[in-house]
């Protein structure tokens, strides 16, 4: 075993106060703190990327739901990537590049349970936080068994320049898809789904008419909708929708600052009489699929036939406003926070 758990002192991202709309940088706190020594079957990881994503602004609210809240001047979590630089646990070595669930500091102890090893031969260590961790399995849960897409279909995809998105509109169209629209937020990002993320259509939600895009990239409709968004993009969808067409219900970030109960669709009833599938996912539930997707999407990335990118900001005091610029759409592809490698 190292004995850098018991020199080493760590940055950290605590959330102190809960957001009443939109989240402010006030919001947080970077503190400093001593890395507690191992106990034996844990490890000790010099988190290297971690993740910002929308999920994260429910739990700064304190109300139930499928995940418990931030609980308020303690370090944040989420995913991140990290070397093992100590360990008490032969099956997670020193050296060793491990996924897990203790972002937002740098230096993380942990069981070496709740750590998972990750091949870096197979894909760069950032790409288990995007194509080939939850952001990847998202889009293929959705698109295969949430609402599956068939030979032929006609594909809309919301927030489709985001993670999820961008890997969503490239999925639709290996699995058999016959046109696949998108909707993002400006002209740089529309022109984005085009050129690099394989959309046959781009909306621009930011010019509003949204039905009318919609109704020009889809004449004739469209057979499963991936929602990331809610609100007037899932109302939008429902009214283009076919019969017997699907819905991946995955988020709904155009209300996750709001103040008020924000209003649902009002036209659910012709999801009644389309006999419209809705339904609702949490990527949790498909962790078994990882096996299945990575075998996919390494071979993908690989090949250069699935094609990624990132929004990466540099250092964990940074971490905070990566995430509000997330949650205003500035990113394009995966929002990723890299952290300092050196020692302290």
């Amino acid at each position: 075993m190292n004995d850098i758990a018991t020199h080493t002192v760590s940055q950290e991202i605590h959330l102190v106060s809960r957001p009443v709309g939109a989240p402010v940088p006030e919001d947080f706190a970077l503190v400093t703190t001593a890395v507690p020594e191992l106990a034996e079957g844990q490890v000790l990881v010099r988190n290297t990327w971690m993740s910002v994503d929308p999920y994260m602004r429910g739990r700064m609210d304190d109300a139930p739901s499928y995940i418990p809240p931030f609980s308020l001047g303690v370090a944040m979590e989420g995913s991140a990537i990290g070397e093992v630089v100590a360990s008490r646990d032969a099956s997670v070595p020193v050296g060793a590049t491990v996924s897990h669930f203790l972002g937002w500091r740098e230096y993380a102890v942990l069981d070496a349970a709740a750590a998972t090893v990750v091949d870096t031969s197979l894909a760069r260590p950032q790409d288990y936080l995007g194509a080939l961790g939850t952001t990847g399995l998202t889009a293929y849960a959705a698109l295969t068994r949430v609402a599956p897409v068939r030979e032929g279909d006609v594909v809309f995809v919301s927030a489709a320049a985001g993670a999820v998105g961008s890997v969503a509109g490239q999925l639709a169209r290996k699995l058999g898809a016959s046109r696949v629209i998108g909707s993002a937020g400006g002209p740089a990002k529309t022109k984005k789904l085009l050129d690099d993320f394989g959309y046959d259509a781009a909306v621009d939600y930011r010019q509003g008419r949204l039905g009318e895009q919609l109704a020009q990239a889809a004449p004739e409709g469209i057979d499963v909708y991936l929602d990331s968004v809610g609100g007037d993009h899932l109302q939008t969808a429902i009214t283009a929708i076919r019969p017997g067409g699907r819905i991946a219900l995955v988020g709904a970030i155009s209300g996750y600052n709001a103040t008020e109960a924000a209003s649902g669709p009002d036209n659910l009833f012709q999801a009644a009489a389309k006999e419209v599938t809705l339904r609702g996912m949490l990527v949790s539930s498909y962790f078994t699929l990882f096996p299945e997707w990575i075998g996919k999407a390494a071979g993908w990335l690989a090949d250069g036939t699935l094609h990624t990118e990132e929004t990466v900001t540099e250092g964990i005091e940074e971490a905070p406003g990566a995430f509000l610029g997330m949650m205003r759409g500035t990113n394009t592809g995966k929002a990723l926070v890299r952290l300092g490698t050196g020692q302290r």
